[in-house]
């Protein structure tokens, strides 16, 4: 770390400061609080919003909303994102500019209030843990037709924002495969994109958990199965 610039380097923006307070002082994954916070930047205003900034850059860092082993003042810093502080990489990607709560409240209705990734609802638990699902707004990036991405706001729970970060939607393909579709199996899509749902099957859904497996746990379902 030792190449890396100060922390308390005044010259810097404070969102960069924060950065490198979080990587230098603080320790990917591990616990500080807003106090801690406030007390390495005194005088600084908005040092919470200027942390919070760094999520569109990236960085994750979690509150007792997504970690429920934090106490209420404790935060987590998770992991690092893009490395602001060098020449730059603080410049907000195009379609980043910060979302009212009156918008980010229209985009959550919009997409029925629901995680559109993996289709959990806020307040419900993860399974198989305590996690409580937090909606957010998240930018996808689409690629058109012409080959050029464009972010596009999306509804996605924590966990897949974090899990997305590289993920391109690409229009075009899905398109091309929904005109593709014999007239019985469009028909069914149209039902499940005017319904928004489609209820899956007790098969359909082990099947997307035993995807989800390491590989030696999917031979033992497959030797379950005859196989």
């Amino acid at each position: 770390m030792s190449d890396l610039p100060s922390w308390e380097d005044t010259s810097l923006g404070t969102m960069k400061r924060v950065a490198l307070w979080l990587v230098t002082v603080v320790g990917e994954g591990e616990v500080f609080t807003k106090e801690e916070l406030r007390r390495a930047f005194p005088g600084v205003s908005q040092v919470d919003r200027r942390m919070r900034d760094l999520r569109d850059f990236g960085w994750s860092i979690s509150t007792n909303r997504e970690d429920e082993s934090l106490d209420p003042v404790e935060q987590r810093f998770v992991e690092p994102g893009i490395p602001v502080w060098e020449p730059g990489k603080a410049t907000r990607p195009r379609g980043t500019i910060a979302i009212g709560a009156g918008r980010r409240r229209e985009i959550i209705s919009r997409d029925g209030n629901m995680c559109r990734s993996c289709g959990i609802t806020p307040g419900a638990r993860y399974e198989g843990t305590y996690e409580q699902a937090q909606l957010d707004i998240a930018r996808r990036r689409v690629r058109r037709a012409d080959g050029a991405e464009e972010p596009e706001l999306v509804t996605e729970c924590q966990r897949c924002r974090l899990g997305a970060r590289e993920l391109v939607a690409d229009l075009t393909k899905v398109l091309s495969t929904v005109n593709a579709l014999p007239v019985a199996e469009r028909r069914a899509l149209a039902g499940w994109a005017e319904a928004d749902e489609r209820v899956f099957s007790a098969a359909e859904r082990i099947w997307g958990e035993y995807r989800s497996l390491p590989e030696e746990s999917r031979a033992a379902v497959r030797a379950a199965l005859g196989l």
